[in-house]
């Protein structure tokens, strides 16, 4: 037992010398969602403190971000989030694709998927009550159908 004990502790020593890269690409307020959307400050805040840091390219890296094996989990998750919707890079996104990743958010906090309870945990201002999910669902139904309204067909 002693010896798997080392093993284990050897181990986890050596993979601490295989960091994550903490790079943020960098921001162009230019393309950014809340800026081109015009976004109220109130909803601008729930957005960030909910959303940002695995959805932009503003993350703000944690504690434990700096501890393996937990960092590449996180790295892992905020290279599939910005994969799936990047708020920073919102304007490159065809009118279409945009229409479709808002309605993608509405479900997600409909559905109570988005942020994430592996966030939050981490993240308590992250959580969002009835209300705050409320705000959030209209605001991306009003900010889909201006999108849309604004396609060219």
């Amino acid at each position: 037992m002693k010896k798997i004990l080392i093993i284990l502790l050897v181990a986890f020593i050596i993979i601490q010398f295989f960091p994550i890269d903490k790079t943020n690409p960098p921001v162009n307020p230019g393309i950014d969602f809340l800026k081109i959307k015009k976004t109220q400050p109130e909803i601008a805040k729930l957005i960030r403190t909910s959303c940002y840091d695995c959805h932009s390219n503003e993350t703000k890296y944690p504690w434990y971000s700096s501890i393996a094996p937990s960092s590449w989990f996180l790295k892992n998750h905020i290279d599939e989030g910005r994969k799936n919707l990047n708020f920073s890079t919102f304007a490159m996104y065809e009118p279409e694709r945009q229409a479709h990743k808002l309605q993608e958010c509405i479900e997600m906090i409909e559905k109570e998927e988005m942020p994430l309870e592996s966030y939050i945990v981490g993240h308590q201002g992250a959580k969002l009550t009835p209300e705050q999910r409320k705000q959030l669902i209209q605001y991306f139904k009003q900010v889909k159908a201006e999108t849309e309204r604004s396609m060219v067909f």
